[in-house]
């Protein structure tokens, strides 16, 4: 097994512990019992999305580690503002969930679908996009090329709406209100990113001013 494929098991591996920590101390002292669902589906879509990469684009799994050379430092400082938002995201839910009394039924099941939703979507966009880095550059050192084949076939940022979806199911599954406001945040943050991103694709990789006339969506087929 490679660095990077270590890499990629270990930081997954090491994300589901962490939650299934927590979420045992919150079951354990307020009877949070969705929180356990909610870790193991975490932990399930981890392992589904890792087997994928590896099986079909076993390439990017390397090129998400780190920060590679020419990455926009627009990004840089947007990465820095948006992380803390979307641990908030977690963290309100952790300190709400238990003291708000909801019926977790209806609200669960949609975030469960979205939760889905979400994960599929980050998964077919890594499956199918080798150039999927974690930061926004022109990777001239991999023969960085536009990619139009599946999900990209229809919006020009299928993995961000795969985020958007997974942020949103989120408050739902963990039946926290409050955790809305970083989601909200979070995806105005993503939104953000999706314009700055196409800015920087449009003016420097070849042929994304051509797709852009193909597939005019940036996050929303029909709509933006």
């Amino acid at each position: 097994m490679g660095a990077s494929v270590r890499k990629a098991v270990t930081l997954p591996a090491a994300v589901v512990v962490v939650l299934v920590a927590l979420v045992f101390a919150l079951t354990r002292w307020m009877g949070w019992s969705l929180g356990w669902v909610y870790v193991w589906l975490c932990a399930a879509a981890s392992v589904i999305n890792l087997f994928c990469a590896l099986r079909w684009n076993p390439v990017l799994i390397g090129r998400r580690m780190g920060f590679a050379k020419g990455t926009k430092s627009w990004d840089l400082v947007w990465l820095v503002l948006w992380t803390p938002v979307l641990i908030a995201v977690y963290a309100v839910a952790v300190i709400e969930s238990g003291w708000v009394l909801m019926t977790p039924d209806g609200a669960w099941l949609l975030g469960l679908m979205m939760f889905i939703a979400g994960w599929f979507l980050l998964t077919w966009s890594q499956v199918v996009n080798p150039f999927l880095e974690k930061t926004v550059r022109i990777q001239t050192d991999h023969g960085h090329r536009v990619i139009e084949m599946g999900p990209y076939a229809h919006v020009r940022h299928p993995f961000y709406v795969g985020i958007v979806l997974y942020l949103f199911s989120t408050p739902l599954m963990l039946i926290s209100i409050w955790a809305f406001i970083p989601a909200i945040l979070a995806s105005v943050g993503l939104v953000i990113r999706t314009i700055l991103e196409d800015r920087t694709l449009y003016r420097e990789l070849p042929g994304y001013a051509d797709y852009t006339t193909r597939v005019r969506s940036r996050l929303i087929p029909g709509v933006w």
